[in-house]
């Protein structure tokens, strides 16, 4: 494609991949632990460990090479809370729709609370 399109531009193309990131894998006993804390926040069954898988890259990866963690999802809602001209239902982060929920900025605060205090325990 790059090849084709830059020619029909009387221009060259040369395509290099790269891989940068290494997969984020999660730790299974921090996995739980951190489980563990967001059930104490939330109602158990608003707490998954059934999220889909991505192959989205991740800079978080390079931390859990150094330390064992967990990746973790706060989720944003249905999309109920967006302004009109952010769209209808939820989007993903690095969207130029995103609208974050903010009503779910005490439930996150929990969640590290209730994880730090697992932690110090």
């Amino acid at each position: 494609i790059a090849q084709q399109t830059s020619a029909a531009f009387g221009a060259t193309a040369e395509v290099t991949f790269s891989r940068n990131y290494p997969p984020t894998v999660n730790d299974k006993t921090q996995t739980d632990v951190a489980l563990a804390a967001m059930r104490q926040v939330c109602s158990a069954n608003a707490v998954s460990a059934d999220a889909p898988l991505t192959m989205a890259s991740e800079d978080f990866a390079y931390m859990l090479q150094a330390k064992p963690g967990c990746y973790a999802f706060l989720g944003n809602g249905v999309g109920t809370h967006r302004l009109p001209d952010h769209g209808d239902g939820p989007c993903m982060l690095h969207n130029g729709s995103y609208d974050f929920n903010d009503e779910l900025i005490a439930t996150g605060a929990s969640y590290w609370v209730r994880l730090t205090e697992s932690f110090l325990a």
